[in-house]
Formats: C-alpha cells, sequence, structure tokens
C-alpha cells in the first residue's frame, strides 16, 4: 500500500462504525507484535521512545532519533504509523515544517501534536502551517493538554478544553486528542461538543473500548502501557535471575516470547 492510499485509510480508520483501537509502539519489533496481533494501525508514544533510548520525555529526545524511529517502525508493519512528536520539537515554524515533513518521509502518515503549557495560538499556528505544507497526506491530531498539566480545574478546563478544540480545528487539525479525563459524562460531553474525532487516553480508570464508543470517542490510545506491561515483565525476571542464577527460571519467564527472528526474515 502507497503512503497516500495508507494516509486515507488512516483517515478512514476515525470515520468507520468502530473506535480505533490504537497500540503505542517504541521500535521496530514492539510494532510488528501490536501489527501481528491486529492492529488497524500502530502509533509510536514520544515517552516510550524517550525511554527506550535513555532520555527523559518532554521534547529531550533528538529529532534524528524519532526519525530513525519511524522510519524502522513503518519499514516492518502494513498498517499506517501515526507518530507522537510531542511540540514539534521545535517552536519556530519553519523548523516545525522541515522537522513533521522528515517524519513524513519517514513513513509516517499522521502525528500527535501537543500543546503542553505553550499558548494555544502557537499551538494554532503550528498546525495550520504542517496542514498548509503537507495537507491531506498527514492526519494531524491536535493533543490539548489541559487536563493533563492541570492547566484548569473543573468547569474551567471543560471551557477551556472546547475552545482550544475549536481553534485547532480552524487551524486544520484533523483529530483533537484530550488526555486525563477518565469520567464517563465528562468524556460524553466532550464527544458530544468537539466537531472533530475524539482521542482519548486508556490510563487505568478509563472506560472500554466498546463504552467510549457509545460515548462518541473516536479513538482510544495506549500511551506508555504497553512500554510499561513489557519492561515491568523484563524487571521481575531479570531481579529473579540476578539474585538466584537459573537460567530454567529466566527461560521459562520467556515463554510465549513472539518468533522475531522468523517475523524479520
Amino acid at each position: 500500500m502507497s503512503q497516500t492510499a495508507k494516509a486515507e485509510a488512516f483517515r478512514n480508520l476515525h470515520r468507520g462504525a468502530e473506535i480505533l483501537v490504537l497500540p503505542n509502539a517504541w521500535d521496530a519489533a514492539s510494532a510488528a507484535v501490536m501489527a501481528d496481533a491486529g492492529a488497524k494501525a500502530v502509533a509510536t508514544s514520544s515517552a516510550a521512545v524517550a525511554w527506550a533510548h535513555g532520555y527523559p520525555d518532554g521534547d529531550a529526545l533528538p529529532i534524528d532519533k524519532v526519525i530513525e524511529t519511524v522510519a524502522e517502525v513503518a519499514r516492518v508493519v502494513d498498517a499506517p504509523v501515526t507518530a507522537d512528536i510531542e511540540g514539534g520539537y521545535t517552536d519556530d515554524l519553519g523548523k516545525l515544517v522541515e522537522n513533521v515533513t522528515r517524519v513524513v518521509e519517514a513513513g509516517a502518515v499522521g502525528v500527535n501534536l501537543e500543546d503542553g503549557k505553550r499558548a494555544p495560538e502557537l499551538h494554532a499556528a503550528k498546525i495550520e502551517a504542517i496542514k498548509k505544507a503537507l495537507g491531506d497526506r498527514l492526519f494531524v491530531n491536535a493533543r490539548t493538554d489541559v487536563y493533563l498539566a492541570g492547566l484548569a480545574e473543573g468547569p474551567a478546563a471543560y471551557v477551556e478544553t472546547i475552545a482550544r478544540a475549536a481553534r485547532y480545528q480552524a487551524a486544520g487539525a484533523d483529530g483533537i486528542f484530550v488526555p486525563g479525563p477518565s469520567d464517563p459524562d465528562l468524556i460524553g460531553r466532550l464527544a458530544g461538543e468537539i466537531r472533530l474525532p475524539l482521542n482519548v487516553m486508556g490510563w487505568a480508570g478509563v472506560p472500554n473500548a466498546a463504552r467510549l464508543q457509545a460515548l462518541g470517542v473516536r479513538r482510544l490510545s495506549s500511551a506508555t502501557n504497553p512500554f510499561r506491561v513489557a519492561y515491568a515483565a523484563l524487571a521481575r525476571a531479570v531481579e529473579a535471575y540476578v539474585r538466584d542464577g537459573d537460567p530454567d527460571a529466566l527461560a521459562r519467564a520467556a515463554d510465549g516470547a513472539p518468533a522475531l527472528q522468523k517475523r524479520f526474515s
């Protein structure tokens, strides 16, 4: 499938009868496992990618590492790939377009772009610049961190989120990502008011996909949970191995591992 076709396929996944359940990978192996598990698209997680390379989350990972990771993921999966690029790793609009163009050239057909604690006016300008340069080749999921970063509380947070969503839609965003809320009533209100496909983050306490779909949500992201699952298991197994020196126990802990040598051959 060509990248243009993948971009359209990815866009259509937000319009179908079923919510898009999107796992977040951090390298080629994790992406391959997710695609082979039946994922209709694969995302990257900025935090998981940063941690996998020994960096903290928060615009600290060098852009070249981001590009390399997207290229590795896109090389091993046939499904559409969307990349979490934090705030774009710059506030300069020209450099931003250059960065995002490189992400697209690496194989991504979507990006998450977050406002964080930046002014919404700047975030809207970023979205507008990206869409002007790349158009329908790229699905821009505009993330607003009003709830996640505690930029407002209670009713004020709702009002600010809706206002930012409208601003980002006017700038050309294709979807709106609101991480943080878990209350079904609040999620339903957001989905009813926001005119673009709504994405929520699947942390503990967030309703399951079927319930979210009924509430009007179009996309559910796993965030860093797959990375945490993998590394929690690794930490337990290696701690036991270092303590006991038992190769058999470590081998048993690896039962069920995917056959990646065969997969990549």
